[in-house]
């Protein structure tokens, strides 16, 4: 009868995990539909074909090697291909009913690698309409499959890796990865950014800044949507277990906080924009909730409600001004990527100690500075390589035509081009 309630738990929190799994899986269609609705319908294809191919790549890579550097979880996983199910038993028993989390490896490795795709997906949006393809799936390689395991060792491994002291030790907590994931992500994107330059025509010759608006905003609120939704899995997968009375509160709590945080920070932005611009700014709401769901990604399961709900007004806030500071900046960022996942993300780690004890505010800005300076520092050398051997950027003429026609081949709307 005991053997029978443990199956039940492993099969419970191994079944949990995959839907969660699929939940972020499907925010890679978010990102897709919000970037393809805020670049230029001339840029369309090309960023459709970066989120389909980076995806494709984030799980080859972390299958090939990813994992192994993580977790050392087996090249190829080739040691997670059987389960000894009375090792299991064993486990759970000497664990207890609602004791550690016990799962399927296999459901573990499907859960991480939907995270390395989402780190990948930032980067595409910041980068979007002048970047080289080839360029930005080169990036992608080393990306998913060496930077952003070599980070997340030190960080979720809770093992000291490679000599490396874990992050854990010194008071570093990141419940679901507002630094791990999107941090580096916007990391990631800043080097490029930097080396690649800003779209033609963004910038004045004076240092006017000119808007340039996005070819198809129900697309871009479709994807936002998209997003809000898997976010669900997102912070609630990260709970790790569902099957005891406490796990599955802790869920419930997760999913409550995540869906106030990302209304408060759609609100807070939306005011925001109204007071800053007189109108009510759509593009600046859409990344409000994404800052909202950034921020509270950190820590969603400590605090209440109404605490979950300020803190995604305060990530609505802080993302209006930081895309305003980047643009004066010259940091040209078509979609706010580094702004909603880099901004929000250093505030989400900032706030974990404010409910979550076992945190400090030294170790989140030991941990956070040494996830920035890591990504960004390894990031830039790899795009500056890729800078010096491919290139980086369209030509003026392929960026003025839109790099659907020469990078893909396709366009997205053929019956609205002017013959």
């Amino acid at each position: 009868m005991e053997n029978n309630l443990y199956e039940l738990q492993f099969a419970l929190d191994t079944f949990y995990f995959l839907i969660c799994g699929a939940l972020v899986m499907w925010m890679a269609a978010g990102f897709a539909m919000l970037e393809a609705g805020l670049v230029r319908s001339k840029n369309t294809t090309e960023i459709l074909t970066k989120n389909f191919a980076l995806y494709s790549i984030a799980c080859a890579m972390y299958l090939i090697m990813g994992y192994q550097i993580m977790y050392g979880g087996g090249w190829l996983l080739g040691d997670i291909h059987t389960i000894d199910s009375a090792q299991v038993l064993a486990d759970s028993a000497a664990e207890g009913f609602g004791g550690a989390s016990v799962y399927s490896s296999a459901s573990d490795f499907f859960f991480q690698v939907v995270f390395v795709a989402t780190a990948m997906s930032i980067v595409s949006g910041a980068v979007a309409e002048r970047m080289r393809l080839w360029s930005f799936l080169a990036f992608a390689v080393v990306m998913t499959g060496f930077i952003y395991p070599m980070e997340g060792a030190w960080t979720w491994n809770g093992d000291d890796v490679f000599g490396w002291y874990n992050l854990g030790d010194l008071g570093f907590s990141d419940f679901a990865g507002s630094g791990i994931v999107h941090m580096a992500g916007a990391a990631a994107a800043l080097a490029g950014v930097l080396l690649l330059g800003a779209r033609i025509g963004k910038y004045g010759p004076n240092g006017e800044i000119k808007a340039i608006p996005g070819a198809n905003l129900p697309m871009a609120t479709l994807g936002t949507f998209i997003l809000w939704m898997g976010w669900f899995g997102f912070n609630g997968g990260s709970v790790l277990k569902l099957g005891d009375i406490n796990s599955a509160h802790s869920v419930a709590m997760v999913f409550l906080n995540t869906n106030a945080a990302a209304a408060a920070g759609a609100i807070a932005a939306l005011i925001v924009a109204r007071l800053k611009f007189g109108k009510a700014d759509l593009t600046m709401m859409l990344n409000g909730a994404l800052a909202g769901l950034v921020t509270i990604t950190a820590e969603p399961s400590t605090p209440t409600a109404l605490e979950a709900s300020l803190f995604g007004a305060l990530g609505g806030v802080l993302v209006v001004f930081s895309i305003l500071a980047l643009d004066k900046l010259k940091l040209d960022d078509p979609v706010g990527a580094i702004s909603v996942h880099g901004s929000a993300g250093l505030l989400g780690l900032m706030l974990v100690p404010v409910t979550n004890s076992a945190a400090t505010f030294t170790g989140q800005l030991i941990g956070a500075a040494t996830i920035f300076v890591w990504v960004f520092g390894a990031s830039f050398i790899v795009w500056f390589i890729i800078k010096q051997v491919f290139g980086l950027r369209v030509s003026k003429e392929d960026e003025y035509a839109g790099v659907d026609v020469s990078e893909c081949g396709v366009e997205a709307y053929p019956e609205f081009t002017k013959r």
